[in-house]
């Protein structure tokens, strides 16, 4: 077994009040109101992220806006999204248009864009969904309808 091995086992023997010590000593704050389980498993994840890297700028990104929506009180609204490295083509008034994902963007035409949306209002002039302009993404009306119910329409 490794270190991270042994660390990780021993938080199964842990009692509840050793997790919330262990907790302090490893996130460097109180421990949340949560129970053994999360405890234990809250601890294990900070471990491993600590040896191995954590959540990629990515999958950050689209956790905050989960959280944001959740917090408005709104459905989540899961968009499909592309992975590092993927090029996106899309053909707009007879010119083809290349996007390349980057991990902290996109870059178009040698320059760095936060957003699918920037692109393609540099590409139309006019505002669009960045997402749906390359076709990332359905339209609500789409979405809206689970697929069991689609058929009975």
């Amino acid at each position: 077994m490794t270190g991270l091995d042994d660390e990780l086992a021993a938080l199964h023997c842990m009692a509840t009040t050793a997790l919330r010590e262990q907790w302090r000593a490893v996130w460097k704050q109180p421990p949340p109101q949560l129970g053994h389980d999360l405890l234990r498993r809250g601890l294990a994840w900070k471990l491993q992220a600590e040896r191995h890297g954590g959540i990629v700028k990515p999958v950050e990104r689209e956790l905050d806006r989960l959280a944001r929506q959740i917090a408005r009180g709104g459905e989540i609204a899961f968009a499909r999204t592309a992975k590092i490295g993927t090029r996106l083509v899309r053909e707009w008034h007879g010119r083809t248009h290349h996007v390349m994902v980057t991990e902290d963007g996109y870059l178009y035409e040698s320059g760095h864009y936060s957003s699918l949306t920037q692109i393609a209002f540099e590409i139309t002039g006019t505002k669009w969904s960045g997402p749906r302009f390359f076709g990332l993404a359905r339209r609500s009306r789409d979405m809206s309808v689970p697929p069991s119910e689609a058929s009975h329409g």
